[in-house]
């Protein structure tokens, strides 16, 4: 068993965790970013990740490290059980549709067998899970081990969605209900003044709703955070603390924090073509980089308004905009493409996000306000333009640019959350003016700071080890 505290002595076993994240890489990936900060900061852990077998090589790739080569990590797959509408080779979410990605789930509940069998088989210390898979606590209580469950989403999202004061063990929150925060939220945050939007409301009743039966989202995450023995939170009281202590008390859990996990420098270079292409503008942070990540997409005509908006800034630009797995790619407006020749390039796919965002001619950054590209947009020096377009992500632009003081929010219509194109390029002209990054320099050297980081390793840590070496001694 590992020692109270996390110590490095050598004289004991390493404290083992086992990971299983939800079947999106918006959860795999932080998931990842917390086994590699654990291995990193400490010889007393070793970290057992269960995913999809088609997910294994991706995930194994995040996980190469140091600690990972030296046996600190195995990564494990699970066999997920055929389920009738769902492709046979499913492993995640990225290639699904929504429809799709509901029986991901119903996929992941039918391997509850192979993870119970595998945490017999492993007899870990700990268990760190999503939202998706109460039952894994139950499983894992009755092998005497400790499970908690650890958010991908912010403190604010989770205080203000997912705790009981919103819905009290009634039936779902409507749109109406949903545009006021729950009772007993944080009287000093925006939120509790202010609430949210309409459409904003309207989207939040995802969380709220059942697909063929199954549990709904909020059912999952709360189920969750009732069955396990503690929550792990990816932030720090300095940036949520007031979400954290309500959302704390709701459930009268403990909650950990793991601290922001910022990602580490990348490794390697950019790829020529897009060295090449941003060399062409000066090292003077001109470059507006736009992009929504691997699972976010704009409507048609609300790419259309971004593009003209970016277009109208004046500024070279790369946007990267992705579309659904057999949706139509984003088609840029008549004469778009010919007009921004030189200084504007419209791209599908991936490409080497925090390589972009750390070169000397991008400045700014518009994002869809995603809790680690955030993160990562500020640790590289960006100016921040937040577009969020579902979920959380309208949570985390309200604490980044009204609480934190990090980004401009691009303007929207309260009804239906529709943009213009010149609300785009006013949100780009506030950000990169004098003045226009607010707090981001404060926040960048704090997220920088390898001391806080190694102080928030060390601290998650040390609570972990000790709430399991409690509960072998008792």
């Amino acid at each position: 068993m590992p020692t109270g505290g996390g110590g490095n002595r050598d004289d004991v076993a390493p404290m083992h965790v086992v990971m299983l994240p939800w079947l999106a890489f918006g959860h795999i990936v932080p998931f990842a970013q917390l086994a590699r900060r654990l291995l990193a900061s400490s010889s007393s852990v070793r970290v057992t990740f269960l995913t999809a077998a088609g997910n294994v090589p991706r995930v194994e790739a995040m996980l190469s490290s140091s600690a990972s080569s030296a046996g600190g990590v195995a990564v494990l797959p699970l066999r997920l059980p055929r389920v009738p509408g769902l492709p046979e080779d499913a492993a995640s979410t990225a290639d699904l549709s929504p429809d799709g990605a509901e029986l991901l789930k119903v996929a992941l509940d039918a391997a509850r067998p192979q993870v119970a069998a595998l945490l017999a088989e492993l007899r870990p210390d700990a268990v760190l899970l999503d939202f998706a898979t109460p039952w894994a606590s139950h499983d894992a209580a009755a092998l005497g081990v400790k499970s908690f469950y650890f958010s991908a989403f912010s403190a604010v999202a989770l205080a203000y969605l997912a705790v009981p004061a919103r819905r009290l063990d009634g039936p779902g929150a409507s749109a109406r209900d949903l545009m006021s925060a729950p009772a007993g939220f944080p009287g000093s945050s925006h939120l509790a003044t202010a609430g949210v939007p309409a459409y904003q409301a309207a989207d939040f009743t995802y969380v709220f709703t059942s697909f063929g039966g199954q549990p709904c989202a909020y059912d999952r995450s709360v189920a969750s955070t009732r069955a396990c023995d503690g929550v792990v939170l990816k932030t720090c009281a300095e940036m949520e603390g007031v979400y954290i202590d309500y959302y704390a008390a709701q459930f009268r859990k403990p909650v950990l924090v793991a601290g922001p996990l910022v990602p580490e420098p990348p490794r390697g270079d950019l790829d020529e073509r897009w060295a090449t292409w941003l060399s062409a503008f000066p090292d003077d942070g001109a470059v507006v980089f736009a992009s929504f990540g691997s699972e976010t997409f704009l409507p048609p005509a609300a790419a259309t308004e971004l593009l003209l908006g970016l277009e109208a800034t004046g500024r070279p630009f790369l946007a990267v905009l992705n579309s659904p797995d057999g949706a139509a790619a984003v088609v840029p407006p008549p004469g778009f493409t010919e007009r921004v020749s030189g200084r504007g390039l419209v791209h599908t796919g991936w490409v080497q996000q925090q390589h972009i965002l750390r070169h000397r001619s991008v400045g700014c950054y518009v994002t869809h306000a995603g809790f680690s590209s955030v993160v990562e947009g500020l640790v590289a020096g960006c100016r921040l333009v937040l577009l969020p377009m579902k979920g959380d992500q309208y949570l985390n632009a309200a604490l980044f640019a009204r609480e934190l003081r990090v980004g401009v929010e691009v303007a929207r219509r309260d009804e239906d959350g529709w943009f213009g194109r010149q609300d785009v390029c006013d949100a780009v002209a506030a950000a990169v003016a004098d003045g226009g990054e607010g707090d981001a320099r404060k926040w960048a050297d704090f997220l920088t700071d390898d001391g806080v980081q190694g102080r928030f390793a060390d601290e998650f840590v040390r609570q972990l080890s000790e709430l399991v070496s409690a509960a072998a001694s008792s």
